[in-house]
């Protein structure tokens, strides 16, 4: 009996001539594109397919008891998490605004909550685009309003290392002038060009 689960879930597949892993594996992908999805992970009887497997695997013929495990994205999951993103990136520049007024008023744990929901959002955000990058047609620059992904983090990745210094050293000065006037505007302007997705 040959199994077939998509992101956990068990899923009735019907085969049609397919005779290898590989068979099995390309018509899969076939299916996945026709749908807007893209295939993010493999697993066949319990071992990972790595890129340096891949061919080793596929050329092994499809046996009566082999177990397919998939994980996919779709381009609405990308939207939808693009989508939420962009709220929450919304959220964090009225936050960062607020970062002077915080540490003079002593809201010290407060601020740094909103530096950690930051940090964890960046990261969030670099794996989702790179999950969109395997749409290519869909997440252009064009239409992002002209932001270049990595051009954009490579102009943010310094500001967030003087914010994190300025952490350290306790420089409440530096750190409300970062948030307002650099980290703020930044936010702003990533979730506006997320919203145009």
């Amino acid at each position: 009996m040959i199994e077939f689960y998509i992101n956990g879930q068990q899923v009735d597949v019907q085969l049609e001539d397919e005779q290898s892993i590989g068979d099995v594996l390309k018509s899969f992908e076939k299916t996945c594109e026709e749908n807007e999805a893209a295939v993010i992970g493999i697993t066949v009887n319990g071992k990972q397919i790595t890129a340096e497997l891949f061919d080793e695997e596929s050329a092994k013929p499809l046996e009566k008891n082999t177990k397919f495990e998939f994980s996919i994205v779709t381009k609405n999951d990308i939207m939808e998490s693009f989508s939420k993103l962009s709220e929450l990136f919304a959220e964090l520049a009225s936050q960062m605004e607020g970062v002077p007024v915080a540490l003079q008023s002593g809201q010290n744990l407060e601020v740094s909550e909103s530096i950690k929901k930051l940090a964890d959002s960046i990261e969030q955000f670099c794996h989702i685009a790179t999950l969109a990058s395997l749409f290519p047609d869909t997440f252009t620059p064009e239409k992002l309003n002209g932001i270049n992904f990595k051009e954009f983090f490579s102009e943010f990745s310094p500001i967030l290392k003087d914010f994190e210094d300025a952490l350290q050293n306790n420089d409440t000065v530096m750190l409300g002038d970062l948030s307002e006037y650099e980290i703020c505007p930044r936010l702003k302007e990533i979730s506006k060009s997320l919203q145009t997705l």
